[in-house]
């Protein structure tokens, strides 16, 4: 028996469709395979804007505008007054009552027990307000660096965007080309089989005929 094989034909292609829209082309040009992503209308969209805001919004991350400072600063003046405020409400009243009970002692403020006593507010009142100072300076890279998260957040999120459209994109590109790979197979399959060979046919005559006569 001899033995007639057809080799397959050439890389024949494979395509993805989604909802009825052509989503994957993958063909042979010339001895390369290729394959291109059709993106659908909003697809294309969403990465565009992604891709522009991305851009945009990269250049300037760490450069603050005017509003921005503006925002900071009044909010770390809102963190100072009322901290101001609460060390005002603690220590006024202790000086209040210091006069009070001077005055009714000894009927002026020009004495040691007042001084003291004032000397003593004063300087717990001072401690008051550096340990405010070192607050209002922590509270301001607070919101620094809250601002600066969030702004790293939505570059982050933008990037996520892409990269996602990027995967979904190479997936169907993957599952593209198995779908070619298995055109080719098939092919491969129904276009190589076995014959007899002709000189089994005239061997073949030939003892039929020796047999008959």
């Amino acid at each position: 028996m001899g033995k007639y094989s057809s080799s397959a034909p050439a890389f024949s292609g494979g395509t993805i469709n989604i909802n009825g829209q052509n989503r994957v082309n993958t063909y042979k040009k010339g001895n390369n395979v290729v394959s291109d992503y059709n993106m659908s209308t909003a697809e294309k969209n969403i990465y565009d804007y992604a891709q522009k805001s991305f851009a945009d919004s990269l250049k300037s991350v760490n450069v603050f505008d005017n509003d921005t400072k503006n925002n900071l600063q009044a909010e770390v003046n809102a963190y100072a007054q009322k901290g101001q405020k609460l060390i005002n409400s603690t220590y006024a009243p202790m000086l209040e009552s210091l006069k009070n009970d001077v005055a009714s002692r000894f009927g002026n403020f020009d004495n040691s027990v007042f001084m003291d006593n004032l000397n003593s507010i004063e300087s717990k009142r001072a401690e008051s307000m550096n340990s405010l100072a070192q607050d209002i300076l922590a509270k301001q890279s607070e919101l620094v660096n809250k601002e600066l998260a969030k702004r790293y957040t939505y570059l982050a999120f933008l990037q996520d965007i892409q990269n996602q459209i990027d995967t979904n994109a190479l997936n169907l590109i993957n599952s593209s080309r198995q779908n070619g790979n298995s055109g080719n197979s098939y092919n491969q399959a129904t276009t190589s089989y076995s014959a007899p060979s002709f000189d089994g046919f005239t061997n073949l005559a030939t003892s039929l005929v020796g047999f008959l006569f």
